[in-house]
Protein backbone atom coordinates (compact mmCIF):
# COMPACT_ATOMS: atom_id res chain seq x y z
CA UNK A 1 0.00 0.00 0.00
CA UNK A 2 0.94 3.57 -0.80
CA UNK A 3 -0.12 6.83 -0.31
CA UNK A 4 0.23 10.41 -1.87
CA UNK A 5 -1.32 13.69 -0.75
CA UNK A 6 -3.26 15.65 -2.92
CA UNK A 7 -5.32 18.64 -2.20
CA UNK A 8 -4.33 18.81 1.38
CA UNK A 9 -5.89 15.65 1.78
CA UNK A 10 -3.98 11.89 2.38
CA UNK A 11 -4.79 9.30 -0.20
CA UNK A 12 -4.24 5.66 0.45
CA UNK A 13 -4.14 3.66 -2.82
CA UNK A 14 -2.56 0.46 -4.30
CA UNK A 15 1.59 0.61 -5.81
CA UNK A 16 0.90 -1.30 -8.58
CA UNK A 17 4.35 -3.28 -9.85
CA UNK A 18 4.87 -5.75 -13.12
CA UNK A 19 5.55 -9.26 -12.70
CA UNK A 20 9.44 -9.48 -12.35
CA UNK A 21 11.44 -12.99 -12.60
CA UNK A 22 15.24 -12.96 -11.49
CA UNK A 23 17.91 -13.68 -14.04
CA UNK A 24 21.66 -13.39 -14.96
CA UNK A 25 20.56 -9.97 -17.00
CA UNK A 26 18.11 -8.47 -14.20
CA UNK A 27 14.70 -8.69 -13.34
CA UNK A 28 12.97 -8.88 -16.16
CA UNK A 29 8.91 -8.35 -17.17
CA UNK A 30 7.05 -9.61 -19.75
CA UNK A 31 4.07 -8.09 -21.79
CA UNK A 32 0.87 -9.29 -20.84
CA UNK A 33 -0.79 -12.38 -22.27
CA UNK A 34 -3.70 -9.61 -23.28
CA UNK A 35 -0.94 -8.35 -26.19
CA UNK A 36 -0.83 -12.39 -27.71
CA UNK A 37 -5.10 -11.84 -27.92
CA UNK A 38 -4.94 -7.89 -29.05
CA UNK A 39 -2.66 -9.88 -31.88
CA UNK A 40 -5.12 -12.29 -32.77
CA UNK A 41 -7.59 -10.24 -32.66
CA UNK A 42 -6.48 -7.61 -35.49
CA UNK A 43 -5.16 -10.27 -37.53
CA UNK A 44 -9.48 -11.64 -37.48
CA UNK A 45 -10.49 -8.27 -37.89
CA UNK A 46 -7.78 -7.23 -41.06
CA UNK A 47 -9.35 -10.79 -42.75
CA UNK A 48 -12.67 -9.19 -42.22
CA UNK A 49 -12.39 -5.86 -43.85
CA UNK A 50 -10.18 -7.64 -46.56
CA UNK A 51 -13.26 -10.04 -46.94
CA UNK A 52 -15.86 -7.02 -47.03
CA UNK A 53 -14.64 -5.27 -49.64
CA UNK A 54 -13.78 -8.45 -52.23
CA UNK A 55 -17.05 -9.44 -51.82
CA UNK A 56 -18.00 -5.75 -52.66
CA UNK A 57 -16.14 -5.46 -55.25
CA UNK A 58 -17.48 -9.06 -56.79
CA UNK A 59 -20.58 -7.91 -56.14
CA UNK A 60 -20.33 -4.41 -57.80
CA UNK A 61 -18.33 -6.02 -60.77
CA UNK A 62 -21.14 -8.84 -61.16
CA UNK A 63 -23.67 -6.54 -60.97
CA UNK A 64 -22.59 -4.29 -64.23
CA UNK A 65 -21.72 -7.77 -66.50
CA UNK A 66 -24.93 -9.31 -65.61
CA UNK A 67 -27.58 -6.94 -65.21
CA UNK A 68 -26.13 -3.47 -67.23
CA UNK A 69 -23.63 -5.43 -69.93
CA UNK A 70 -25.67 -8.63 -70.78
CA UNK A 71 -29.20 -7.12 -69.80
CA UNK A 72 -30.46 -9.73 -67.83
CA UNK A 73 -32.85 -9.12 -65.06
CA UNK A 74 -32.03 -8.34 -61.06
CA UNK A 75 -33.68 -11.95 -60.63
CA UNK A 76 -31.22 -13.66 -62.42
CA UNK A 77 -28.67 -11.50 -60.95
CA UNK A 78 -29.12 -12.91 -57.37
CA UNK A 79 -29.55 -16.19 -58.70
CA UNK A 80 -26.15 -15.77 -60.44
CA UNK A 81 -25.16 -14.74 -56.84
CA UNK A 82 -26.59 -17.32 -54.34
CA UNK A 83 -25.43 -19.99 -56.47
CA UNK A 84 -21.29 -18.42 -56.22
CA UNK A 85 -21.22 -16.74 -52.90
CA UNK A 86 -20.96 -19.61 -50.32
CA UNK A 87 -17.99 -21.80 -52.66
CA UNK A 88 -16.15 -18.41 -52.30
CA UNK A 89 -16.83 -17.64 -48.91
CA UNK A 90 -15.50 -21.19 -48.73
CA UNK A 91 -12.33 -20.83 -50.53
CA UNK A 92 -11.63 -17.36 -49.16
CA UNK A 93 -11.16 -18.59 -45.26
CA UNK A 94 -10.47 -22.22 -46.02
CA UNK A 95 -7.27 -20.36 -48.15
CA UNK A 96 -6.50 -18.09 -44.86
CA UNK A 97 -6.94 -20.91 -42.21
CA UNK A 98 -3.86 -22.08 -43.72
CA UNK A 99 -1.60 -19.34 -42.28
CA UNK A 100 -3.94 -18.19 -39.79
CA UNK A 101 -3.59 -20.83 -37.06
CA UNK A 102 0.39 -21.17 -37.58
CA UNK A 103 0.13 -17.32 -37.74
CA UNK A 104 -1.64 -17.15 -34.40
CA UNK A 105 0.94 -20.06 -32.74
CA UNK A 106 3.85 -18.11 -33.72
CA UNK A 107 2.97 -14.72 -32.96
CA UNK A 108 2.13 -16.23 -28.90
CA UNK A 109 5.34 -17.55 -28.79
CA UNK A 110 7.12 -14.34 -29.82
CA UNK A 111 5.25 -12.48 -27.31
CA UNK A 112 6.83 -14.82 -24.84
CA UNK A 113 10.00 -14.43 -26.23
CA UNK A 114 10.05 -10.36 -25.30
CA UNK A 115 11.82 -9.13 -21.56
CA UNK A 116 12.26 -5.48 -20.95
CA UNK A 117 14.25 -4.98 -17.63
CA UNK A 118 14.87 -1.15 -16.28
CA UNK A 119 16.35 -3.02 -12.83
CA UNK A 120 19.14 -5.08 -11.88
CA UNK A 121 19.02 -8.49 -9.73
CA UNK A 122 20.37 -5.87 -6.79
CA UNK A 123 17.34 -4.08 -6.72
CA UNK A 124 19.26 -0.71 -8.20
CA UNK A 125 17.86 1.01 -11.29
CA UNK A 126 19.90 0.29 -14.18
CA UNK A 127 21.71 2.92 -16.15
CA UNK A 128 19.83 1.56 -19.42
CA UNK A 129 16.51 -0.16 -20.82
CA UNK A 130 17.25 -3.52 -21.86
CA UNK A 131 14.59 -4.71 -24.53
CA UNK A 132 15.40 -8.63 -25.88
CA UNK A 133 13.08 -9.97 -28.54
CA UNK A 134 12.90 -12.47 -31.44
CA UNK A 135 12.78 -16.42 -32.57
CA UNK A 136 15.00 -17.00 -34.35
CA UNK A 137 16.87 -13.98 -34.52
CA UNK A 138 17.41 -12.47 -30.60
CA UNK A 139 18.13 -8.93 -30.28
CA UNK A 140 19.00 -7.58 -27.49
CA UNK A 141 18.81 -3.74 -27.11
CA UNK A 142 20.07 -1.52 -24.93
CA UNK A 143 18.81 2.16 -24.33
CA UNK A 144 21.28 4.36 -22.35
CA UNK A 145 19.16 6.96 -19.73
CA UNK A 146 21.41 9.60 -21.12
CA UNK A 147 20.57 8.87 -24.67
CA UNK A 148 16.61 9.63 -23.95
CA UNK A 149 15.26 12.55 -25.44
CA UNK A 150 11.55 11.73 -25.14
CA UNK A 151 9.44 9.44 -23.79
CA UNK A 152 5.48 9.20 -24.07
CA UNK A 153 2.58 6.28 -23.76
CA UNK A 154 0.40 4.99 -25.82
CA UNK A 155 -2.74 2.79 -26.03
CA UNK A 156 -5.16 2.74 -29.06
CA UNK A 157 -8.71 1.12 -29.27
CA UNK A 158 -7.80 -2.13 -29.29
CA UNK A 159 -5.20 -1.79 -26.22
CA UNK A 160 -8.03 0.32 -24.54
CA UNK A 161 -10.32 -2.78 -24.81
CA UNK A 162 -7.98 -5.14 -23.41
CA UNK A 163 -6.27 -2.92 -20.54
CA UNK A 164 -2.81 -2.77 -22.23
CA UNK A 165 -0.60 -0.12 -23.62
CA UNK A 166 3.28 0.84 -25.16
CA UNK A 167 5.72 3.28 -23.98
CA UNK A 168 7.77 4.63 -26.49
CA UNK A 169 11.19 5.66 -26.18
CA UNK A 170 12.95 8.04 -28.50
CA UNK A 171 16.65 8.80 -28.73
CA UNK A 172 19.08 11.61 -30.18
CA UNK A 173 20.15 11.07 -33.60
CA UNK A 174 17.43 8.29 -33.74
CA UNK A 175 15.09 8.60 -37.08
CA UNK A 176 14.82 12.60 -36.28
CA UNK A 177 15.24 12.54 -32.67
CA UNK A 178 12.56 14.55 -31.02
CA UNK A 179 11.33 15.77 -34.08
CA UNK A 180 7.37 15.69 -34.94
CA UNK A 181 6.54 12.01 -36.24
CA UNK A 182 9.92 10.77 -35.32
CA UNK A 183 9.94 6.95 -34.92
CA UNK A 184 11.08 5.81 -31.65
CA UNK A 185 13.96 3.44 -31.09
CA UNK A 186 12.26 1.42 -28.92
CA UNK A 187 9.11 0.65 -27.81
CA UNK A 188 7.55 -1.49 -24.35
CA UNK A 189 4.48 -3.10 -25.79
CA UNK A 190 1.48 -5.04 -24.16
CA UNK A 191 2.36 -3.60 -21.23
CA UNK A 192 -1.30 -3.53 -18.33
CA UNK A 193 1.05 -1.00 -16.07
CA UNK A 194 2.38 0.45 -18.88
CA UNK A 195 1.45 4.08 -17.48
CA UNK A 196 3.16 2.95 -13.99
CA UNK A 197 6.41 2.10 -16.31
CA UNK A 198 6.66 5.35 -18.25
CA UNK A 199 6.24 7.49 -14.14
CA UNK A 200 8.80 5.17 -13.16
CA UNK A 201 11.23 5.78 -16.19
CA UNK A 202 10.38 9.60 -15.86
CA UNK A 203 11.54 9.63 -12.24
CA UNK A 204 14.91 7.61 -13.08
CA UNK A 205 15.79 9.94 -16.16
CA UNK A 206 15.97 13.17 -13.73
CA UNK A 207 18.56 11.06 -11.64
CA UNK A 208 20.72 10.72 -15.31
CA UNK A 209 20.90 14.38 -16.57
CA UNK A 210 24.72 14.18 -16.14
CA UNK A 211 26.63 11.29 -17.78
CA UNK A 212 26.86 8.64 -15.93
CA UNK A 213 30.49 6.74 -14.79
CA UNK A 214 30.93 3.65 -16.70
CA UNK A 215 33.96 1.47 -15.24
CA UNK A 216 36.68 3.41 -14.81
CA UNK A 217 35.68 6.44 -16.48
CA UNK A 218 36.73 9.16 -14.38
CA UNK A 219 34.24 12.81 -14.57
CA UNK A 220 35.87 16.02 -13.59
CA UNK A 221 33.74 18.72 -13.15
CA UNK A 222 32.74 21.34 -15.81
CA UNK A 223 32.40 25.16 -14.92
CA UNK A 224 29.48 26.48 -14.93
CA UNK A 225 28.49 27.72 -18.27
CA UNK A 226 28.67 31.66 -18.63
CA UNK A 227 25.33 33.41 -18.58
CA UNK A 228 24.09 34.11 -22.13
CA UNK A 229 27.15 32.02 -24.20
CA UNK A 230 25.85 29.30 -26.58
CA UNK A 231 27.30 26.04 -26.27
CA UNK A 232 29.82 26.16 -29.22
CA UNK A 233 31.27 29.43 -27.80
CA UNK A 234 31.73 27.82 -24.43
CA UNK A 235 33.50 24.88 -25.52
CA UNK A 236 36.28 27.22 -27.63
CA UNK A 237 36.09 29.11 -24.30
CA UNK A 238 37.11 25.45 -22.68
CA UNK A 239 39.63 24.19 -25.69
CA UNK A 240 41.66 27.73 -25.51
CA UNK A 241 41.48 27.28 -21.33
CA UNK A 242 42.90 24.03 -22.01
CA UNK A 243 45.81 25.00 -24.51
CA UNK A 244 46.37 27.90 -22.06
CA UNK A 245 47.35 25.48 -18.45
CA UNK A 246 49.06 22.85 -20.98
CA UNK A 247 51.50 26.26 -21.93
CA UNK A 248 51.88 27.16 -18.19
CA UNK A 249 53.02 23.66 -17.71
CA UNK A 250 55.79 23.31 -20.15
Amino acid sequence: MGSRREMGKEIEGKVIKPPMETISSGKMFRPDTAFIYKGWLTAILVLFIIWALLMLAWLGIAYMVIVLDEMLTVAQFWEYFNSWWPIINMVYWAVNIIWLIPGFILWAVYVRSIRYSVIAETGETMHEIYVRKGIVTVTEKHVPFRTITNISSKAGPLDRLFGIGSVEIQTAGYSGGTQAGAKPEEKLEGICIFESVRDFILRELRKFRDPYVVGTEVVTPRESQPEGKGDVEYEMLSVLKEIRDILKKS
